[in-house]
């Protein structure tokens, strides 16, 4: 009997000795994981024209001293650097405003978050037709974005300086039925952002978004026949990651690096204020 409970006994504890050192792999491997991941290169999505040249100046100056690598991924388009975040095809993204970001995930159902604003690419009025706005022709064609957030936004610059009126309050949620007050029966022909730049042949205007603007060889701050203010101005590109990704020890190193002052004296320095520092 006693042999018998002494084999029992062993036994037991030979099961919980391989328990306790199965454990030790497991743990040593999610420790293991979790170091590689935070040094794994960080995936950033971004529109060629500044943010591209924003992020490759971080990578090649800033990013290794503070042990972060960096992958870049350029993006013609507004609607694909989010779908592949929120798939994780991304890490992060950089190339949009808090008010695009906000109506993306209430159209899209997205869950991506705003995590930090580095710079303010102001909207502006461009033509080849004509040289300041008392020129804009009676019934003529003013080409504007087609996304809610920046279709508002261009209507409000265009009221700011009196070419319309819009309903009282409305502000930048303006669309082309909140129009009042429309002297040279402007017509309105909303188009993809992209595409804003290559219309300017067809049309009498066009607001065009800053980084399409500089893409098309646009100087903002010398060619737009009206631009944007900056002060107040909530409209400030930043980075964006899915929610709860936040915390990732690389984008808070990304976003030390693109608030930094390095980064503010590059975007002056090489933008000379057509890109504007958000800090």
């Amino acid at each position: 009997m006693r042999r018998t409970l002494g084999l029992v006994i062993a036994a037991v504890a030979a099961l919980v000795l391989s328990a306790c050192g199965s454990s030790s792999p497991d743990t040593a491997t999610t420790s293991t994981s979790g170091t590689a991941a935070a040094q794994a290169p960080l995936k950033v999505g971004v529109s060629p024209v500044p943010h591209a040249q924003i992020i490759k100046y971080v990578a090649d100056n800033l990013a290794a001293a503070k042990g972060l690598k960096l992958e870049i991924v350029e993006f013609s388009d507004y609607v694909q650097p989010n779908l592949q975040l929120q798939d994780g095809q991304l890490d992060a993204n950089y190339f949009q405003h808090k008010p695009y970001l906000d109506d993306f995930n209430a159209s899209k159902g997205t869950k991506l978050s705003f995590v930090a604003p580095v710079h303010l690419e102001p909207l502006g009025l461009y033509s080849k037709k004509v040289k300041d706005l008392a020129s804009l022709p009676q019934d003529g064609t003013v080409a504007v974005p087609n996304d809610a957030t920046n279709l508002g936004r261009a209507l409000k610059l265009l009221a700011d300086n009196g070419v319309v009126t819009l309903k009282d309050g409305v502000g930048t949620a303006a669309t082309e039925r909140d129009v009042t007050g429309n002297p040279k029966n402007l017509t309105f022909r909303p188009l993809e952002a992209a595409q804003l730049p290559r219309s300017l042949d067809d049309v009498d205007a066009a607001v065009i978004n800053g980084n399409y603007a500089l893409e098309a060889s646009l100087n903002p701050s010398s060619d737009a026949l009206v631009l944007e203010k900056a002060e107040g101005n909530p409209y400030a590109n930043g980075l964006v990651v899915a929610q709860g990704r936040e915390s990732d020890p690389r984008v808070k190193t990304l976003v030390e690096l693109l608030t930094g002052p390095e980064v503010k004296k590059y975007i002056e320095d090489t933008f000379k204020g057509s890109v504007i520092p958000a800090s």
